[in-house]
This record gives structure tokens, C-alpha cells and sequence, in this order.
């Protein structure tokens, strides 16, 4: 279809023209690739060098009944798997199963086997992947693949010899400091959590590059609530052959005295680092049977009981998918799915 269409669009073009069409055509091109390879190369040299849920429902309208697919994979060479499913298709009409990818595969296959949320500054870490959010100084979404394996204890990986340290692969205009959390008052939360990485020591001090960071409320947050959801997840692969995994921030309208909706929320630093509102998991989980399900979760960024049940906080994937802007495992049906918050699931 592409070659079709540039041979359309070249017809089109008078002879006079075609040459200096030519010229810019290839340097567009060029300037794509070279990008992705001066990324990559980045990435390469820098880890080198380093051995309430109601109002929340209230505030978002219901989703559309049919959901519009994205790309599944982005067409980068270092995934294997990219494939685009075609914009006018619905996700009921995927009738498979992403099979699981082989052994051999790229760590980035196997993560995203599923598909991208969002495709917004991405970029690929050993062991997770993460889309950054260069206004707001912290990631848009950061995306897991767990198993027993990767979550078990490893006497080899000392999480007390890991360092917070600025994300270098970013620009110093867009990237958060150490110093921006200093006597903020908030906590310099993982998204994807140091002891969901724990087969290589390499990949849990990956986990604290500040890029990975969101400011979260300490006590009765972070330290609390929040740890236990992030050990829920864990226990998941208890279960499950497969765990995925996608947490992200969240900027959340709120009333205000006058009646109108606001979204306010607070920067901290020289950076202006954005503190979310709240915070999302999406997870999908796979059992030895291939048999799907999907637990989707909302915390409000504050201190919170510990002995609220997470249930509480549960809410449909489609109010996440909402809030944030992006589309979670859209290369995956959702008749796939046996549960959706531990209820069963009948498509008709």
C-alpha cells in the first residue's frame, strides 16, 4: 500500500519537481530513522555505564461502544513483532490470541506482546518499558512483564545499593532532579517497583531512574497503600505464568466552589515536577490454561486507611483508558478476557 501510494504521489508531481521532492522525501526519512538510532544509542552508552473511585466514575463519561484500535507495535527494529491492526477494525473482531513470544525473542516483544498504550517518547529499559512525559517531568506510562521468576528473591540483587539518578537519555530542559524532591514533602514514588525487578541487579537500579519517579504522598501512601497494591501484583504470579502490567499518573478534574470543574494540581521543584492527582495499574494476567483476566486499579494520590480493602479502588478498564488517553493491551480482544475485576465476563 505504501509503495502504491508514493507512486500515486510522484505521478502527481511534475518532472521539474520531482528531483527536489526526491531530496526532501529522503531527508524526512532519514531524519525518522536516525532518531530512533541515536535513542537507541543512547540508551546503549548510558546503562553501559551503570553495572475516591466514585467521583472519579462521576467525572468521566461512559465509554464509546466500540473502541478504535492503535498500532499494536510500534515499527521499531528492536521489536520483532510490530504489526499494525488496521484503524476500522473492533476489538471483538480479533479472534486470537497474541501467541507468547519465544524464548529468543527481544525483551521488548515480550513485555509489549500485548500491545502499546501510547507511543509518546518511548523508550525501552532492560527490563520494562516507559513512554516519558516531558512536560510534567515524570512518565506518561511505564509497562512490566512479571513471572515467578523475575519477582523471586535474589540474594545477588541488594535494593540498599541502588541510587536515585536523573534519567541522562533525557534532555536537561525536561528531566527531574533529586533536588526537586528535597523537602517537598512527597515521596519519589516507583512506577514500575524496584521488587518486581529482581533478577538482575542491573535491572532493579533501573527501576530508580528519576524518569520512573511520580511525587507520592508518603505515609499512608506510598509507603502503605500503594506498596500494597504493588504486592498484590507480585502475588499474581503466585497463579499466573504471566503477569503485564502497565501504572501511569493521573490529572483528575475536581468541582470547585463556583461550581465549574478544575484540574489543579501541584509542581514541586525548579523542574515543575507535576504531583498526580491520582495513579493507575492496569494488569493483565495469564494462568497456565492461556485463560485471560484483567484487574484495573485507581488510588488517589493521599494518605489512605490500610485497611481499605483494594477492591475499593477497582474500577473498568475503559474509565482508565479515559482518564489517561491511552488504550490498554489493544492487540488483545476483550472476549479474550474470562474476568474483569474478578467477575466473569459473557459476550454475546
Amino acid at each position: 500500500m505504501l509503495r502504491l501510494a508514493t507512486r500515486r504521489l510522484l505521478g502527481s508531481i511534475s518532472v521539474g519537481n520531482l528531483t527536489m521532492f526526491r531530496k526532501k522525501f529522503i531527508t524526512v526519512t532519514s531524519v525518522a530513522f536516525g532518531s530512533f538510532l541515536a535513542g537507541l544509542a543512547t540508551d546503549k552508552l548510558y546503562f553501559s555505564s551503570i553495572k475516591n473511585t466514585n467521583f472519579l466514575e462521576d467525572t468521566i463519561s461512559n465509554h464509546d461502544d466500540v473502541l478504535l484500535s492503535k498500532p499494536g507495535l510500534p515499527i521499531f527494529g528492536t521489536v520483532s513483532a510490530a504489526s499494525i491492526v488496521p484503524a476500522n477494525n473492533k476489538l471483538d473482531e480479533r479472534k486470537s490470541i497474541p501467541p507468547e513470544p519465544t524464548p529468543g525473542a527481544s525483551r521488548v516483544s515480550q513485555i509489549m506482546r500485548f500491545g502499546f498504550p501510547g507511543l509518546d517518547n518511548v523508550r525501552s529499559l532492560d527490563d520494562y518499558i516507559l513512554s516519558y512525559d516531558r512536560r510534567n517531568r515524570t512518565a506518561h506510562w511505564v509497562f512490566e512483564h512479571l513471572t515467578a521468576e523475575t519477582v523471586a528473591y535474589n540474594e545477588k540483587v541488594d535494593r540498599s545499593k541502588c541510587e536515585f539518578v536523573e534519567d541522562e537519555s533525557i534532555h536537561p530542559y525536561f528531566r527531574s532532579s533529586n533536588a526537586d524532591y528535597k523537602a517537598s514533602g512527597f515521596d519519589r514514588g516507583h512506577l514500575a517497583a524496584a521488587g518486581n525487578h529482581r533478577k538482575d541487579q542491573l535491572h532493579c537500579q533501573q527501576t530508580f531512574l528519576l524518569s520512573n519517579m511520580s511525587p507520592q504522598v508518603g505515609k499512608g501512601f506510598n509507603r502503605d497503600s500503594w506498596n500494597r497494591l504493588e504486592r498484590h501484583v507480585r502475588n499474581l504470579t503466585k497463579s499466573n505464568k504471566n503477569v503485564y502490567v502497565c501504572t501511569g499518573p493521573l490529572y483528575l478534574p475536581r468541582k470547585e466552589a463556583d461550581g465549574k470543574m478544575y484540574v489543579k494540581y501541584q509542581v514541586i521543584g525548579k523542574n515543575h515536577v507535576a504531583v498526580p492527582t491520582h495513579f493507575f495499574k492496569v494488569i493483565v494476567m495469564e494462568n497456565n490454561k492461556q485463560e485471560l483476566s484483567l484487574e484495573s486499579y485507581v488510588m488517589p494520590n493521599q494518605p489512605i486507611d490500610d485497611k481499605t480493602p483494594l477492591t475499593l479502588f477497582q474500577v473498568a478498564p475503559e474509565t482508565v483508558e479515559r482518564a489517561a488517553g491511552l488504550l490498554f493491551f489493544d492487540k488483545l480482544s476483550l472476549n479474550k478476557l474470562k474476568t474483569i475485576n474478578g467477575k466473569s465476563e459473557v459476550w454475546l
